[in-house]
């Protein structure tokens, strides 16, 4: 290594290629540690050699912050695991680590409560991740809209759905995959306050969800049918005459059921009080998964929506209609209305009016 101080600049040579450049950051920081900005204030730029013909150049120390390392910080709220952060930022943990405590560094804030494992974000850290997330989404937002002023829809399209319900989720997303293939997607599953929420932070682009308890001032809206209800069973434990049946039937069978605080549970919930029945609630759960597991395994049945293809996952499971079955409200593909939204969303959601509109209940409401 040489410093020279009249060049404001350092040469390194390296025995062994580096894979990347935030590889080359991390091995730097390890080897002149946060005292470098104290030691040599001046430096700019370093010159590293890797192997006899192979030069790279950057600048040193990294002083403003970049997008990566907002990504890192994003990754490391949603696993809540430096390995697993950087596992799924595609770097080791000690250069996630080392771009975290530099961004730190820069800010001159305490982000990341650490001991022997990750703790949480300080509340600087979570003020910190807010806007984080906001720059990121703004960025992506960004691409987007080159590649639509190019005439082409690429990008991440975020899409939060509520667990249950008679829309399947993959009836918008195959047509859209179908017409632009570099689009990709993130699906997550949430009540419908949720839903309402993270579309109000920006955290998602568009939401699939029950339209009560919301206001539509803030919203566009594409109001879809209301959802049906069936009760799902495995033929090889549970067998049915009747090619529809009633509340009282459906209450004499044992029943796997959600947890109370989804509006789909609330519905079931109704129907059963409005008629002064009280259900067989063998099994519940948080997770609409597991119920299909207890179906399988002939613990019980459940109450699952009409027209969402979950009868298709085996040749065993049979799903009978409900007379009077329904959920108390209908459901409506929302979009944020005010700024930032993205072109992704928007032509997403223009799409979704085709996309839906074999369902003679579609209206749109913005």
């Amino acid at each position: 290594m040489t410093h020279h101080p009249a060049y404001q600049c350092i040469s390194l040579v390296l025995e062994r290629p580096i894979e990347s450049r935030d590889g080359m950051i991390g091995r730097l920081y390890r080897l002149f540690g946060a005292s470098a900005r104290k030691r040599w204030p001046t430096v700019f730029a370093c010159t590293i050699r890797m192997g006899e013909n192979s030069t790279t150049y950057l600048q040193w120390p990294p002083d403003t912050m970049d997008i990566k390392q907002l990504r890192f910080l994003l990754a490391l709220d949603q696993t809540r695991h430096f390995g697993k952060a950087a596992e799924r930022c595609h770097v080791t943990q000690p250069t996630l680590s080392m771009r975290i405590r530099n961004l730190e560094e820069e800010l001159d804030l305490t982000l990341v409560n650490r001991g022997q494992r990750f703790e949480g974000f300080t509340d600087a850290g979570e003020r910190i991740l807010a806007w984080a997330r906001t720059l990121l989404n703004a960025h992506d937002g960004l691409k987007a809209e080159a590649a639509s002023c190019r005439g082409q829809l690429v990008g991440r399209l975020r899409l939060g759905t509520v667990p249950l319900s008679s829309i399947n989720p993959m009836a918008l997303i195959r047509p859209l995959r179908d017409k632009h293939p570099e689009l990709h997607f993130q699906l997550v599953s949430m009540s419908s306050e949720k839903v309402i929420d993270s579309l109000s932070r920006n955290q998602i682009d568009l939401g699939l969800c029950y339209l009560d308890n919301f206001d539509a001032r803030h919203f566009d809206v594409l109001e879809l049918a209301p959802t049906r209800m069936g009760l799902l069973h495995d033929l090889r434990y549970h067998s049915f005459e009747q090619h529809e049946l009633s509340w009282e039937d459906v209450s004499e069978v044992p029943l796997g059921m959600l947890n109370e605080g989804m509006h789909y549970q609330q519905s079931i919930a109704l129907n059963f009080r409005s008629r002064g029945l009280e259900p067989d609630a063998l099994l519940e759960s948080d997770s609409a998964f597991e119920l299909l597991q207890a179906v399988n395994a002939g613990i019980c049945c459940a109450i699952m929506p009409l027209d969402n293809g979950v009868e298709t996952l085996n040749d065993h499971l049979r799903l009978i209609p409900i007379r009077e079955g329904h959920t108390n409200a209908a459901m409506g593909l929302l979009m944020r209305k005010t700024e930032p939204r993205s072109p992704l969303a928007e032509t997403c959601f223009e799409e979704a009016k085709s996309v839906f509109a074999n369902d003679n209940e579609c209206t749109n409401r913005g």
